[in-house]
């Protein structure tokens, strides 16, 4: 099994496959061995955009009651925690029409709602669904036993142990991964992956009742934002990443009452100047447009010029501080807002916290005084 090329560039990445997709070949191939008594080596599936995909068969055992066959996840040149995992499925076949998909050993279990699953069922989503029943319905046409079922059970023997690298648990999937995937693929870089995590943690905070959520530009970001809202419950706290527009507007399209972003100047200048994304490979730091913003806050031609010819984001700020231009921070973070308003599309307030990178609190915007609170402390600080 290959992933595809499908990005462009001087240097292209691998797409990969979700375990979704590995688990309904996985599923297939059990479903094969079983009702042909034949080991399966290769298994080829149909992906929700219909393009057939063949998968080489890692492990493959049966009796004359089950079959159990397993898939070695590729995630192509995707950093995925469940690359090289062995997805399996276990399958047995039943005398009524129906498809019953259980979760076994490592696939996570569902304990909170919002995830568009029932609360104790196996984190197994809507598409991996619908293409394991379709592979296993296949499989049983093609051996002349259109009219059987089968019950299937999905298995991650080492789920548990990747699942500590992820945040499922606070999306409150215990117990191992999910087997997830909008369209049985993995882009490079989680693009796909990473946007629907976003989503599906605003999911499950809106359905646990909380409506003011806190997104972070990474871990760091979000260590130092939950110091300063240590009020709010960790499943307030989203880690968007770069995915800045993508948080904001489905935050706006599922009726999120505050949202608030927190970040450090690199990644907070990117928003500011406009941009959807924040990834160092697809924006630069526009220092022309913090240079201005100093100048409007009164910089010297001097300081604008040392500004504008900064090594990073980071030394344009030291510049401007050293040089007493301390609103710099609050400027970035009211213009961030627009762009954020502008994303989300909807009429919800908007805060943007700037910390620096021990995590002070440097510049804040926070639209209708929902932050009033960090204004104050800042004061504090600044007095003591």
């Amino acid at each position: 099994m290959e992933g595809g090329d499908r990005s462009s560039g001087p240097k292209k990445l691998r797409t990969g496959f979700s375990t979704g997709s590995c688990a309904a070949a996985a599923a297939k191939a059990a479903a094969s061995a079983l009702l042909c008594a034949q080991p399966q080596s290769q298994v080829t599936i149909l992906l929700p955009n219909r393009t057939p995909v063949t998968f080489s068969v890692a492990r493959c055992e049966f009796d004359s009651r089950s079959a159990t066959c397993s898939i070695i996840k590729d995630a192509g040149d995707d950093p995925d925690v469940t690359h090289g995992a062995e997805i399996f499925a276990t399958v047995e076949v039943v005398e009524t029409p129906e498809i019953t998909i259980l979760g076994g050993e490592g696939v996570g279990v569902v304990t909170r709602p919002g995830l568009g699953l029932e609360v104790g069922s196996p984190d197994i989503t809507r598409v991996p669904r619908r293409m394991i029943t379709e592979s296993v319905r296949d499989a049983l046409a093609a051996s002349g036993h259109a009219e059987l079922g089968a019950r299937v059970t999905i298995s991650v023997p080492n789920g548990a142990e990747l699942a500590k690298k992820t945040l499922l648990g606070r999306l409150g999937v215990v117990g191992g991964i999910g087997i997830l995937g909008s369209n049985g693929l993995v882009m490079p870089f989680s693009t796909s992956a990473f946007r629907a995590s976003i989503a599906r943690a605003i999911d499950v905070a809106l359905s646990a009742g909380q409506y003011e959520l806190v997104f972070t530009t990474g871990g760091q970001s979000e260590k130092f934002a939950m110091a300063l809202l240590p009020e709010l419950p960790e499943i307030a706290f989203i880690e968007m990443g770069d995915f800045v527009y993508h948080a904001a507007n489905w935050a706006g399209r599922k009726g999120v009452k505050h949202a608030i972003f927190a970040g450090m100047i690199g990644k907070l200048s990117k928003v500011a100047d406009g941009k959807r994304m924040t990834h160092a490979a697809g924006s630069k730091v526009n220092l022309g447009l913090l240079a201005e913003m100093a100048r409007g806050l009164g910089a010297r031609d001097e300081i604008v010029s040392q500004i504008a010819s900064a090594n990073t984001a980071r030394h344009a700020l030291e510049i401007a501080l050293g040089a007493g231009v301390t609103g710099l921070p609050d400027v970035v973070c009211a213009t961030a807002a627009e762009h954020i308003r502008r994303f989300a599309g909807a009429n919800l307030a908007i805060s943007v916290i700037l910390t620096d990178f021990d995590g002070k609190l440097l510049g804040l915007y926070s639209s209708d005084g929902a932050l009033d609170r960090l204004r104050q402390g800042r004061v504090k600080d600044a007095q003591l």
